[in-house]
């Protein structure tokens, strides 16, 4: 375990975050220290998918700490707790990847269910003998993922908080059970939790296995850009930044008990995604063999692959304030300006193991 332990609080209580090392964790950690003067304690296991070098720009800060570990090691997590006296924790910490989850579940099963139950029972058990201001002012984060309701038809309405959740891969089916965990944490125990459930996120710092910066680095290295089926696969695109926004306005001013839906009001399908990517690539980073799109090759589609994904968003924005910045069009320019000048980054996480999983995933189709 690697504790910074030079932490200034200045009189607050900090935050924890779990997973504050992947990508959404890690722009959300960004995001605060930029924002907030409360100190934040990252908490992560660096698996494949973290990276401390994601929180380089905060090295020397003495407002974050660095935890190296695992939310379902009680032993670890009950003593940082006592120590750090958390007012809110923020729980990014799951196996976020489809294709992973159909290849290999049971790290899915073993994270994000059994870790997040594992957390739960030691975030209880901090909470309980907190004092009385402490007891009521604490909250635990859920976030969580549009995917855990299933698959909309074409002309379906958008998902929203009360939608039924019907998840269809192994990862959605393992955040659809951590989000039941935690909705009956504070149901039966009074656990003051509150759920977020957001669409598909990209900007920087996205693992290259995920479809846009797959996409930028295929692009740049003259590799065929794989495209699931017919590509008309649709989804709702969400800044990660404005996903950061959102969870801060869920975590300030969220009602305990109560779920947020969040979007970026951006339905894209796939292909379109694809052929954007290639459009911003030809203009910012020309190939001189014409415009990168020749590229595309459609693949065999991925076992149980849901349709359409889309969200609501009515809740947040009418209850809390809150709407997404970036339009798709925007979020994605910096997207692949932020590729195009962080090369090193990418070239640092896309090592031996990431590129047999690679292989392994797409040679079969």
């Amino acid at each position: 375990m690697t504790v910074v332990t030079a932490l200034r609080t200045d009189g607050y209580s900090p935050i924890l975050v779990t997973g504050g090392a992947g990508f959404i964790g890690a722009n959300f950690v960004l995001d605060w220290c930029a924002s907030q003067d409360v100190p934040v304690v990252t908490l992560d296991k660096l698996t494949y998918a973290g990276n401390l070098h994601n929180l380089a720009g905060l090295q020397g800060d003495k407002r974050h700490s660095f935890v190296h570990g695992d939310i379902g090691d009680v032993e670890l997590v009950r003593p940082l707790l006592s120590k750090v006296r958390p007012r809110a924790i923020v729980n990014f910490a799951a196996e976020s990847h489809v294709d992973r989850s159909i290849l290999g579940p049971e790290d899915f099963i073993t994270t994000n269910i059994v870790g997040t139950f594992r957390l739960l029972e030691t975030v209880r058990e901090y909470w309980t003998i907190l004092a009385p201001r402490e007891k009521e002012t604490f909250r635990f984060l859920h976030v969580s993922t549009d995917e855990v309701y299933g698959s909309l038809t074409s002309d379906a309405n958008p998902f929203d908080e009360g939608s039924p959740y019907s998840p269809n891969s192994p990862y959605s089916a393992s955040k659809a059970a951590s989000d039941h965990l935690v909705r009956a944490w504070h149901h039966t125990y009074g656990l003051p939790v509150v759920i977020t459930n957001c669409s598909n996120n990209y900007g920087p710092y996205q693992f290259p296995e995920k479809l846009i910066p797959l996409m930028i680095h295929h692009a740049l290295s003259g590799k065929p850009l794989p495209v699931y089926g017919d590509g008309l696969q649709v989804r709702d695109w969400l800044y990660v930044s404005d996903h950061c926004s959102a969870i801060r306005a869920v975590l300030r001013d969220g009602q305990v008990g109560h779920t947020y839906a969040i979007g970026g009001d951006s339905e894209k399908s796939n292909l379109d995604v694809v052929h954007a990517i290639c459009d911003a690539l030809d203009e910012e980073r020309p190939s001189g063999k014409g415009s990168y799109r020749r590229q595309v090759t459609f693949v065999p589609d991925r076992p149980g692959h849901d349709r359409r994904y889309a969200i609501n968003a009515a809740k947040i924005r009418q209850t809390l304030g809150w709407h997404p910045r970036e339009s798709f069009e925007s979020g994605l320019r910096k997207t692949v300006r932020w590729y195009l000048d962080n090369s090193a980054w990418t070239d640092n996480v896309v090592a031996g193991s990431y590129r047999d999983w690679l292989g392994q995933n797409y040679s079969a189709r």
